[in-house]
């Protein structure tokens, strides 16, 4: 059998762009969906200003509170009920908490977070502000 003849063999490449085109659009569709749910590395919130506003050292326990009403610790999400166990794996001089609270953020869920800091027997409880200019 000869399988030769039925080639064509015109000397010229065809390139066919419509399959790269494609895989183009997958891929910028994958990457899209992918960065939705990358959380990010660092919290980000707007301090409240205040006017009386005092330095405190760094031997806190510091949670943030976003203005979503989610609060973090070392940059992960953190619970209410797990929050409670990080206050209590903490020596107790050592138990000094700091809310860094976004201006946005509902008052209802500081009063939380202060509230069971309160009744775990947490020395001082702090709120940061940035100092009014």
């Amino acid at each position: 059998m000869n399988f030769r003849k039925h080639l064509k063999s015109s000397g010229s490449f065809i390139f066919n762009i419509i399959p790269f085109v494609d895989l183009f659009f997958l891929l910028v569709i994958f990457f899209a969906f992918s960065l939705v749910f990358v959380f990010p590395s660092v919290v980000s919130i707007k301090l409240p200003k205040a006017i009386t506003s005092d330095l405190v050292n760094d031997n806190n326990i510091t949670i943030f509170v976003t203005s979503e009403n989610i609060f973090y610790y070392n940059k992960k999400v953190v619970t209410l009920s797990e929050i409670k166990l990080i206050l209590l794996r903490i020596e107790q001089k050592q138990r000094n908490l700091l809310i860094k609270v976004d201006r946005r953020a509902s008052v209802g869920r500081v009063v939380d977070l202060w509230d069971l800091g309160r009744g775990l027997g947490v020395g001082k409880i702090n709120i940061a502000a940035d100092q009014e200019e």
